[in-house]
């Protein structure tokens, strides 16, 4: 029998090597540098980038840091890639919020996410062991996201890997199984990459991951042909009046004039282009988000007199006040005859903004506190409003990341969807352009044409296949119309809803659980 002196106790401790301790100490820096440079990595080749196809080759970096790790260590790895993603990301926070609250807004709520990517880096960690084990880190990842999109203050959905792919390959598979598709499709392969790479010295065992690769993508090519965009339903002549807004920050905050009349001289000017035949008259006419502010009577003499010039429908979102005295953001109905009619309350409403907890700490981080004295209370209806020969599915700034809003639209019958949104808060940053990715993945994901209406840009048209027909640039009064196809078919993705989601996180937790049950190894 062997008996371990003391020495050799130590150093199976890790504490009696010298040499062996500044190994393993070096090799865990270069771990956490790794997980940094990969979270940065996919920040920077997410929209405005559009390199898409990049996002799972620095994915599989992160897969590769936590890759046989224990589970703290995984989390660990997961808080330092989710803060270096999130916090570029998130840099309009900064933008918005910088110049009165300083940084910490912004690295608050990056810090915030980054808990739950530290949860998929300890989920991912432990699976990682499992055989398939890309398929289980990806449902494990995509499970983080769908905790991260819900908790906590109703979620926050930014920075989803599908969201990254607004262009490319990848994109079809929305059509079948909406984001949480194209984010599993995005994580499954650089899972794949990671394990080609650990298993490249021994060159065994390669053609399982590899066909993890390539299925993906030959998925998403063969869904391609799939993704219509012919008008099945007719089509519409739709107007959207960017009036923009001064690029003055949070001094916007009670600029709400500035807005209406901005907007009001814009339309104006487009309806005397139409009356000079310098424009077609349009089927309907569409304006960004807060461009309006109602009592319970819903009277705008401005909006009456263009909507009755014009001859056709707007559609217009402003802050109203109900009979009940509550306070919504919403999408109204303005007729050309009757005024104010059918309305869109928001869904999703934007914590230390619209809807505000926790008021007394949240004065700390948040001008909106004194602002508004009393919470906006949010919708609990899919927004369809008829507008010419369009059924338009609303959904306001903030919505678009959310999957239910636009599903419940298409299932209720929306032939076309909208998108009005105020983004002059954050400057010229990327936040717009991260919105418009997300109008991109929704028309792909239910097969309709998203028109797009920023009081500042970027407005846009987007076809169903998520191509951009038009959009215009930021800071700018200008106006876009455009024929768009109207559809009324359902693609597997909307009749599906929330079924996909479920079962990754089903996956995703199942794999975790199956880890309980074994002793995890050092690695």
């Amino acid at each position: 029998m062997v008996v371990p002196t003391l020495s050799a106790q130590r150093r199976a401790k890790g504490g009696g090597d010298k040499t062996g301790g500044r190994s393993s100490n070096g090799l865990v820096w270069l771990r956490m540098l790794l997980a940094v440079a990969a979270g940065f990595s996919v920040y920077a080749v997410s929209p405005p980038h559009d390199v898409w196809w990049l996002v799972p080759i620095a994915f599989a970096a992160f897969v590769l840091v936590v890759h046989g790790r224990r589970a703290r260590a995984g989390f660990g790895y997961g808080l330092l890639f989710g803060f270096s993603f999130m916090l570029p990301l998130l840099g309009w926070i900064q933008d918005f919020l910088g110049a009165q609250f300083g940084p910490w807004p912004w690295l608050g709520v990056a810090a915030v996410e980054a808990l739950f990517f530290g949860l998929a880096g300890a989920g991912m960690a432990r699976v990682s062991r499992l055989r398939a084990a890309p398929v289980w880190m990806a449902a494990v990842f995509v499970t983080a996201e769908a905790v991260r999109s819900s908790f906590p203050f109703g979620g926050f959905p930014w920075g989803r890997l599908a969201f990254t792919q607004a262009r490319g390959a990848l994109l079809p598979l929305a059509s079948l199984g909406g984001a949480v598709l194209v984010s599993f499709a995005v994580a499954l392969i650089g899972g794949a990459v990671a394990q080609i790479v650990l298993r490249a010295r021994r060159r065994s065992g390669l053609v399982a991951p590899a066909v993890m690769v390539v299925v993906p993508v030959l998925a998403g090519l063969a869904v391609l042909p799939t993704v219509g965009t012919e008008a099945n339903a007719g089509t519409a002549k739709v107007a959207i009046v960017q009036g923009n807004a001064p690029n003055i920050g949070l001094d916007l905050l009670y600029q709400d004039d500035v807005l209406h009349d901005n907007h009001m001289r814009a339309a104006e000017a487009f309806a005397d282009d139409v009356d000079a035949g310098r424009q077609q008259r349009p089927d309907f006419v569409i304006l960004p988000e807060q461009v309006g502010s109602w009592g319970p009577a819903r009277t705008d003499p401005a909006l009456t007199r263009i909507s009755a010039k014009l001859g056709v429908p707007m559609l217009v979102g402003g802050l109203g006040v109900d009979q009940d005295g509550q306070l919504r953001n919403k999408i109204v109905r303005w007729d050309p005859a009757t005024g104010a009619g059918a309305e869109y309350d928001k869904q999703h409403l934007v914590p230390f903004a619209e809807t505000i907890p926790m008021r007394p700490v949240a004065r700390l981080v948040s001008p909106f506190v004194d602002r508004f004295e009393r919470d906006m209370i949010p919708g609990d209806r899919p927004g369809v409003l008829d507008a010419g020969p369009a059924r338009v599915g609303v959904g306001m700034c903030y919505d678009v990341a959310y999957d239910n809003v636009f599903a419940g639209a298409a299932q209720e019958g929306a032939t076309l969807l909208a998108v009005p949104t105020n983004n002059a808060w954050y400057g010229h940053s990327e936040m717009s352009y991260q919105q418009l990715a997300m109008s991109q993945l929704r028309a792909v994901e239910h097969s309709r044409s998203v028109v797009v209406a920023a009081t500042s840009g970027v407005s846009a048209i987007v076809r169903p296949d998520g191509s951009i027909v038009q959009q215009t640039g930021q800071f700018t009064a200008q106006n876009l119309t455009g024929e768009v196809p109207l559809r009324s078919n359902t693609t597997l993705a909307t009749r599906l809803g929330s079924a996909p989601m479920w079962a990754f996180a089903a996956l995703g937790a199942g794999a975790v659980l199956l880890t309980l049950r074994r002793r995890p190894q050092d690695a």
